[in-house]
């Protein structure tokens, strides 16, 4: 193994988040919601928050880490850093990045964040007006393909189509995620749970994709802390270390009009090998993961592209029993994930990774040692990344 790697080299060693709301009901402002989730994260590690020096996001998160460190009386920034590009396919890259940032001695503890407040700004992926279009929506939007949905939904069936895959599989990735939201008392879902009745009514938004199949919008916030593994030991919650990390494309993953080579794809195929390789496991080695919904396709896509299923044997695999914490081969968003807990464009995910290692989910998987958070498929540059215990090391 290179020593070119993050594996073992850095934790987790706080997590944190505020009240989860529907899309624009939040009281507060996005640069209040981040502070006050960078905030928990300081109190949940036990650390002065004008220690932290680093600050990494993506998505295009407009709290600048110069504000921020004004606000929390930091000592000194030394390292900021925006994933670009992805949307929320850079979740685990920014991580990543906060990582490479520590191991190369450019920041000692670094807050990877996200903050939404829809209601103070415009909902997150709604269309802007426009007098002109140019480059790939030019090619889509006279065709009606306007929304993600649409766009997504595309890729989603032609892959069913290639691979025999029913529309079973996606009821399943829906309910697994509301059956976790009902223990979960952070969950926007708590308290409406969904039966395959509900979910087989429900309308349509895009074939192959019905309303369940969609991820919330909300508004909110989530940070992690993140120190080097030596100094991790200082700290008295169980740190969740850093195993493997990798972000980017295939070739021409980006290809405008729907003309990447390897379209029907959630873009994992080769960057799921790279992060196997840097953690030095296997797919059977993951006990627990969260993948980002954007919608229930692109989850499909991602968990056949990390190697936990064969696609041709999807049918049988992708049920709710196996993709849930209590009875699971393959336990899945075991919070809630973007469906029923909270859509904070991935930062959730990688809480609920870190609980799961810790053994404070409200879901847990009996004996959790390694858990994968996977970015948002279907888009280029995307991101996936392993935590595991003290144990794998």
């Amino acid at each position: 193994m290179s020593n070119r790697t993050l594996r073992g080299k850095v934790a987790v060693v706080g997590i944190g988040e505020t009240t989860y709301f529907k899309h624009g009901k939040s009281p507060d402002p996005e640069f209040v919601l981040a502070l006050r989730a960078i905030l928990t994260a300081c109190q949940d590690a036990g650390i002065d928050p004008r220690d932290i020096d680093g600050f990494a996001s993506f998505s295009d998160d407009r709290n600048e880490p110069p504000r921020l460190a004004a606000a929390l009386g930091v000592h000194e920034l030394r390292f900021s850093n925006m994933q670009w590009a992805g949307g929320g396919g850079g979740v685990c890259a920014a991580v990543a990045n906060a990582a490479s940032a520590i191991v190369a001695g450019m920041a000692e503890c670094v807050v990877v964040f996200r903050s939404l407040a829809q209601g103070q700004h415009a909902r997150f992926g709604r269309s802007q007006p426009a007098h002109t279009i140019s480059g790939d929506l030019a090619l889509q939007i006279p065709y009606g393909a306007m929304t993600p949905a649409q766009r997504y939904s595309m890729k989603v069936i032609r892959y069913m189509h290639d691979h025999g895959i029913g529309s079973q599989t996606l009821r399943a990735i829906a309910m697994a995620s509301y059956h976790h939201a009902q223990s979960n008392p952070r969950a926007v879902m708590q308290g409406r749970p969904l039966d395959e009745a509900a979910y087989d009514a429900s309308r349509w938004i895009a074939e192959p994709h019905r309303l369940y199949d969609c991820c919330m919008e909300n508004d909110g916030a989530a940070a992690i802390i993140l120190v080097s593994a030596e100094r991790a030991k200082d700290f008295s919650n169980s740190p969740a270390y850093i195993l493997g990390a990798a972000a980017g494309g295939s070739f021409r993953s980006a290809a405008s009009s729907a003309n990447a080579p390897d379209f029907a794809s959630g873009n994992f195929g080769i960057l799921a090998p790279r992060m196997y390789a840097m953690a030095g496991i296997s797919p059977s080695d993951v006990d627990v993961v969260q993948c980002y919904e954007n919608f229930t396709g692109g989850v499909l896509m991602a968990l056949a592209e990390h190697g936990f299923f064969d696609p041709a044997a999807a049918n049988d695999f992708v049920t709710m029993r196996n993709l849930t914490a209590e009875h699971g081969a393959l336990p899945l968003n075991t919070s809630g994930g973007h469906l029923a807990e909270c859509y904070m464009h991935g930062m959730g995910l990688h809480v609920e990774a870190v609980r799961q290692l810790r053994g404070q989910s409200p879901n847990p998987v009996a004996n959790a040692q390694v858990a994968v958070v996977i970015g948002g498929p279907m888009v280029t540059p995307a991101s996936t990344l392993a935590y595991g215990s003290e144990n794998t090391l």
